[in-house]
């Protein structure tokens, strides 16, 4: 057997298949479409040199302490109204994902 066919006999992990779902959940979203989520205050931003899913899957496990950490780091951050503004005036085209009752966005790498 092949290490391709073990592969794909390996059943896939809860983490695993926690990535994938997340991954099938993120999108390309217009700024215009998230203010109500903006207004409401469920919209935390997440640097561009940090990684979505892996703060996604963080906060789907309720981890407090990692949440923190980033939080004090800047790579997770609450989005000023300056930051909102400025994505509002250019319709800014972010990747979000929803993390209830979050939204988690992301400035596309250029």
């Amino acid at each position: 057997m092949s290490s391709e066919e073990q592969a794909e006999k390996q059943p896939v992990t809860e983490e695993q298949a926690l990535i994938a779902r997340l991954n099938s959940e993120t999108a390309k979203i217009d700024w215009h479409e998230l203010q109500k989520h903006y207004a409401a205050g469920n919209v935390l931003g997440v640097a561009s040199n940090a990684d979505l899913i892996k703060v996604a899957i963080e906060f789907h496990r309720d981890n407090a302490t990692q949440i923190q950490q980033w939080l004090q780091d800047n790579s997770l951050f609450e989005v000023s109204d300056q930051q909102a503004l400025d994505w509002y005036n250019s319709n800014c085209q972010l990747w979000a994902l929803v993390i209830p009752p979050f939204v988690l966005v992301q400035e596309s790498k250029k």
